[in-house]
């Protein structure tokens, strides 16, 4: 569904579009026709976009009172940002919600590029429940759908987000592939040319696919991103209850350039992991798809929320169309990183998103964005 008389001359031609592929189904694509098989590959994060799919941020057990309207104003904040160059698709629990998000909306003058999908959810992290979208050689578009299990069953009310990508088949007329592995975008990131990361920690921990061994999870990935070589870097951060997701610890910002944590305080817990990370990446320089370019990114200070330490990261930034979004945290490495990150995107503005309120729900800006390529000419 599209707001309403707002910049309709612009959205008519989607509303038509979404209304079509509403009455419209296609066969469900099983592993005997893989991705790869068919030319698919999942993009780099720094192609274009159609779009940046969001859930709107309504989880009362994660963010009491002021904390879920900070939430929500990060949400603004983001969605200001993006829409200026992609449509933004917001997945919003029933009408009601949706009538509540749209004054929000024109409040902050948003009023255009929005799609809203009555989908109900549990968490806001769309990035580990949702679709993770291919593109192949001719433009065409498809997704996959993977096992979300609540990061190895630690919140049993977030199972129910698993359902999100098949739900979404009725609005997405494209094929749906189905890997039948356990796995959480956050987990992966890739450099579009074959080339994926990702940690032992979260892709091998037996509370995801047990007793799978890493060369069938190679097997499966690379049958259904397209993928061609990996990096297993160990782990991830203290305090992040996903096990060590990628978006974290290590990004590509081009397909021979990754940027990766640094902690220069030696009794930080951190410390430890991201040291032994980085000689995995010295041993990786020259063995993945030529030789790769390293950068070092701070780490903010630590983040505690009462008696627990939180995975505050700037790698846990996204990179839309025009625009890169970066968590900040009041830090005093804040400009430190948001400076490293434009000379990585000289032709994107760099902004940084207050994310304090964010991270107490163990993620950020990343965890809540999920991209869809563009097709050519869109």
């Amino acid at each position: 569904m599209v707001i309403e008389d707002l910049d309709i001359g612009h959205l008519s031609t989607n509303v038509e579009k979404i209304e079509t592929i509403n009455f419209m189904s296609l066969p469900e694509y099983e592993n005997t026709s893989t991705p790869k098989r068919l030319g698919y590959r999942m993009p780099a994060e720094w192609e274009s976009h159609i779009s940046t799919w969001l859930a709107w941020p309504h989880d009362h057990e994660t963010w009491q009172d002021e904390l879920l309207i900070q939430v929500e104003e990060i949400y603004l904040k983001m969605i200001q940002e993006l829409h200026q160059a992609e449509e933004v698709h917001l997945l919003v629990d029933d009408q009601s919600e949706e009538d509540e998000v749209v004054e929000k909306l024109k409040r902050h003058d948003i009023v255009s590029n929005i799609f809203f999908h009555q989908i109900e959810t549990v968490g806001p992290w769309i990035r580990d429940y949702g679709p993770t979208f291919l593109l192949n050689g001719e433009g065409k578009s498809a997704y996959c759908d993977w096992i979300f299990n609540a990061w190895g069953f630690k919140y049993d009310r977030q199972l129910a987000d698993n359902e999100i990508p098949e739900i979404l088949s009725d609005d997405l007329y494209m094929p749906r592939f189905r890997p039948r592995i356990v796995l959480e975008g956050g987990s992966i990131d890739v450099n579009g040319k074959g080339l994926l990361i990702t940690t032992e920690q979260c892709l091998l921990n037996m509370n995801r696919n047990y007793g799978t061994e890493r060369e069938e999870l190679e097997r499966i990935l690379k049958e259904h991103l397209g993928i061609e070589q990996f990096i297993w870097l160990l782990g991830g951060l203290f305090g992040d209850d996903t096990d060590g997701h990628i978006d974290n610890v290590a990004r590509f910002v081009n397909e021979n350039t990754l940027v990766m944590i640094d902690e220069d305080d030696r009794t930080d817990v951190n410390c430890d992991m991201i040291r032994r990370n980085w000689r995995i990446l010295e041993e990786n320089r020259a063995g993945n798809m030529g030789m790769l370019n390293f950068i070092r990114l701070p780490m903010p200070r630590k983040i505690m929320a009462g008696e627990k330490r939180l995975p505050g990261s700037y790698a846990n930034f996204y990179i839309g169309n025009e625009v890169v979004l970066v968590p900040v945290y009041g830090d005093s490495n804040d400009s430190r990183a948001l400076g490293i990150l434009r000379e990585c995107f000289p032709k994107r503005r760099v902004v940084g998103v207050p994310s304090g309120a964010l991270l107490v729900g163990g993620g950020a800006i990343h965890c809540v964005t999920q991209q869809q390529a563009a097709e050519p000419g869109t």
